[in-house]
């Protein structure tokens, strides 16, 4: 069965965390960061609460290629900072191009990523929609990225995965007001809401052995 979740930024304000756990819902992943210098004003309390509140949490950064990547990738981490065995990846959101070519944009990606990868000890995941991959999808380049769990926005009956990967590991089905959105206690207004592949899941929230290889 799915794992149920949310995720949240300013745009919702002050979340009563308690009631959140109290609705069926098992993790949150939370807006800490945007390009080079812009920190989510509710971040800090939302990381905090959510733990607080027994959700599992995940840290997303809001890409702007239009700045470096490696410099981003610092900023998320020096906000989020060593995240804890039983806590989601790292994620990168990119869903703009930020007036750059394709080409450019996917090797932002690819920067972003391996620095983030190497700071936070973990492999970070993707976050994008369909109709904003189709510019990177057809690139030379491309294909590595689908090694890495993909978080996926698509507010339709069934998800559209885009290439290069085969599969969701999390679903952003619903931004709370289409697609079977349903209002979240301790949440004023819509929130996005997301399903977790259980095997997926439980694989990036268990303390790898010392025998694993790899990020997880």
């Amino acid at each position: 069965m799915w794992v149920r979740g949310i995720d949240v930024s300013h745009y919702q304000g002050a979340v009563q965390w308690p009631q959140v756990a109290r609705n069926g819902v098992a993790f949150s992943f939370v807006k800490a960061t945007e390009g080079m210098y812009v920190v989510d004003p509710f971040f800090k309390d939302n990381w905090a609460g959510c733990a607080a509140a027994g959700l599992t949490r995940g840290a997303y950064h809001f890409g702007r290629p239009g700045s470096d990547a490696s410099t981003q990738a610092e900023h998320f981490f020096g906000m989020v900072k060593t995240l804890g065995t039983n806590d989601l990846p790292p994620v990168l959101d990119i869903e703009t191009l930020d007036q750059r070519r394709p080409t450019y944009v996917l090797q932002w990606v690819l920067d972003f990523t391996d620095t983030a990868d190497k700071l936070f000890g973990r492999q970070t995941m993707i976050y994008t929609d369909g109709g904003f991959w189709k510019n990177l999808a057809p690139l030379p380049g491309c294909d590595p990225l689908g090694k890495r769990r993909l978080w996926l926005a698509d507010y339709a009956a069934q998800p559209s995965v885009p290439a290069p990967w085969r599969d969701w590991a999390c679903w952003q089905y619903s931004n709370g007001a289409v697609n079977g959105g349903t209002p979240i206690n301790g949440v004023a207004g819509d929130v996005d809401q997301n399903w977790f592949q259980p095997a997926a899941f439980q694989a990036l929230t268990t303390p790898p052995t010392s025998s694993g290889q790899g990020l997880p």
